[in-house]
């Protein structure tokens, strides 16, 4: 199975939204940093291997239709070349708004102390720190000047054609009319806020230590956000 939708969108922009968007309108299962979790011990060394530079794309990917979030956004451009045939799909937000969003959640202290030199440490440093080339994730104006530029190196670099700039608010239309399928009756999901991801990052005392806990708290956190995402 190839895959026919590529997420760029950085982590916290929208990305488990777009996650329960596309599998509603026929583009599932999407892949998403909780599905590394939900199947750590087979997911977190085939990461390594990508960020060890041996990619086995169709491994990562087997069984999956379409990508957003981590760590998956951070490969956009190798992902658009290994699938010429898929679209790509870049959710964004204000830069500040980002800068603040991760700053509370996923690079947080809270979040990632605790995996530092663990397998899945080592992943998500591989592919996702190490793409800030030694910047200080602390500091706002690096971190957002990075953003607005790394969001315009997708841009500038695929075919107008091949990509949808496009946040949730802008609803089912936009997405729907670039994919070519109908639109759904329902409302488009709207899911994981900040609030929600750091009373779960509070109750797991911090991303999940082992692999066991790790797939037990991937499976329920996708199970608990997809319950709610087309609630109105």
């Amino acid at each position: 199975m190839a895959l026919k939708v590529i997420g760029a969108g950085l982590g916290r922009n929208a990305t488990f939204s777009t996650k329960f968007a596309l599998e509603h309108i026929g583009f599932g299962p999407c892949y998403h940093m909780a599905e590394v979790f939900a199947s750590a011990r087979r997911n977190v060394p085939l990461w390594l291997d990508v960020v060890n530079g041996k990619p086995d794309w169709d491994a990562v990917f087997d069984g999956y239709e379409s990508t957003t979030d981590y760590p998956a956004c951070s490969y956009w451009r190798e992902l658009a070349d290994y699938y010429p045939e898929a679209k790509v799909v870049l959710t964004t937000r204000d830069p500040d708004s980002w800068f603040e969003s991760v700053s509370d959640t996923i690079f947080s202290e809270a979040m990632q102390g605790h995996l530092v030199g663990t397998p899945t440490g080592d992943m998500m440093q591989g592919a996702i720190f190490d793409f800030f080339d030694g910047g200080d994730i602390r500091n706002r104006a690096f971190m957002t000047d990075w953003y607005a530029k790394r969001n315009q190196q997708v841009i500038d670099t695929l075919p107008a054609e091949r990509l949808l700039v496009f946040h949730p608010k802008d609803g089912w239309e936009p997405l729907c009319r670039f994919l070519g399928v109908e639109v759904p009756p329902e409302p488009f999901p709207r899911v994981n806020s900040r609030d929600e991801l750091q009373h779960a990052n509070s109750e797991e005392e911090g991303m999940a230590k082992t692999p066991e806990e790790a797939e037990a708290f991937g499976r329920r956190y996708i199970d608990e956000l997809r319950a709610k995402a087309f609630r109105s």
